[in-house]
């Protein structure tokens, strides 16, 4: 009996070890059992996604400024928060010589579900001059909704001008004389729509006007040699253009009533000011724009000489001459201009213009209007923002105006 216990238990034993050897054999082949994870995790090389993190950079400033050359003409506001583009360009024009400028554009949409509505866009920009001219600014047009718009500058001016008075006829007997004139100005327009491409809206101008030299003071006739002015106002606005920075169709016609409080400025008057633009642009052959501009303004008589203006309006009427030439309370011009696409983001323009300051209009006469025409080239640095080069010719002078965006 004790000889069959100690059998089975021998036996039980030999058992027990063959099924361990068994299991252990079991172990050492079988592999491990994959792991509880997303699949997404499985398929992610971590040391090529490392590698590849360690070994790329940024582009350089360089880099950005041809890739936004050669791609900064798309429209990319679908797919950013702000596309941003820099440019550092001459510039020229008869009254501030050559000099260099920089800007920063932004183009950006409020509702990016709304494709037709135009992207707001925003520019900072800065310049310098050969002759001491600088001036910085920042200014935009803001598109809230299809109703709602907003129009600012802010601008900064230290100019040191050629000057030859206040008025028309003094400029045209005074010889030339100097004076260095500086400027802080704010203006702002917003406007709503009330009607399918009909907008009211209400306006703000602030202005502080210095003369930091100037050779012979006789030339301000009277005036003070420093202003200030806030000024508010409204308008109503008839636009169907389909682009406000480069438009090839359709028509703009603003009238703007403006009060200068003589409360709130230095003039020791109240001071009325009315302004009319008029433009149409009318598609011809293919990829030209013929594009019209009226622009009259009117302010009294005897207008502080800082509200008045000078016939040249700088970069967009009476190209060529030099700004501030003519002087008078009041102002009437009108361009005609042809804008022909020659390839790809390569244009061409020629126009025809004339224009005139006056004291009031039973003074204007008819032999007082000055001719103006020139040519230009276009390149579309930014989607509808052209970069320009325009020659313009004038009584006895012309130029070079070399800036961003169309005269209008």
């Amino acid at each position: 009996m004790v000889k069959r216990v100690i059998y089975i238990i021998f036996l039980s034993l030999c058992c027990c070890v063959a099924m361990a050897q068994d299991n252990a054999r079991q172990w050492s082949i079988a592999p491990l059992p994959a792991p509880d994870v997303p699949t997404e995790i499985e398929d992610v090389d971590v040391s090529a996604h490392i590698d590849s993190a360690a070994i790329k950079k940024k582009d350089n400033i360089i880099v950005k400024f041809v890739k936004q050359l050669l791609m900064g003409n798309k429209d990319r506001t679908f797919e950013k928060a702000i596309d941003l583009s820099f440019a550092v360009y001459p510039s020229y024009s008869n009254e501030s010589s050559f000099g260099l400028g920089g800007m920063v554009s932004g183009l950006y949409r409020i509702d990016k579900t709304d494709s037709i509505l135009h992207p707001s866009d925003v520019k900072l920009l800065a310049g310098v001059s050969l002759t001491g001219q600088y001036n910085v600014s920042i200014e935009g047009h803001n598109f809230f909704d299809r109703y709602q718009r907003l129009n600012y500058k802010i601008e900064f001016q230290n100019r040191p001008l050629n000057f030859w008075g206040i008025s028309y006829d003094a400029c045209c007997h005074n010889p030339m004389s100097t004076y260095t004139r500086q400027g802080l100005s704010l203006e702002a327009d917003y406007t709503y729509m009330v009607y399918p491409n009909l907008y009211v809206g209400c306006a703000l101008d602030v202005r502080y006007n210095y003369l930091s030299k100037i050779a012979d003071v006789a030339y301000l006739q009277g005036q003070n040699e420093w202003y200030y002015f806030t000024g508010i106002g409204a308008s109503i606005t008839y636009d169907t253009r389909n682009s406000l920075t480069n438009p090839t169709q359709g028509v703009h016609i603003m009238l703007k009533e403006m009060v200068y409080p003589g409360f709130v400025g230095t003039a020791g008057k109240s001071i009325f000011s009315t302004t009319f633009i008029g433009n149409y642009y009318q598609r011809m052959w293919k990829g030209s724009v013929l594009a019209f501009d009226v622009y009259g303004e009117y302010n009294g008589e005897n207008v502080p000489w800082p509200l008045r203006p000078e016939l040249g309006e700088g970069s967009s009427r009476m190209r060529g001459f030099y700004r501030g030439r003519y002087i008078d309370n009041n102002m009437l011009s009108g361009q005609v201009e042809l804008r022909q696409h020659i390839y790809k983001r390569f244009g061409a323009v020629v126009w025809v213009g004339c224009g005139s300051v006056f004291p009031s209009f039973k003074e204007l006469k008819g032999s007082d209007f000055l001719l103006n025409y020139g040519l230009g080239v276009r390149f579309e640095f930014k989607h509808n923002i052209n970069f320009r080069v325009d020659y313009g010719f004038g009584k006895e002078m012309g130029g070079f105006v070399i800036t961003l965006s169309e005269a209008f």
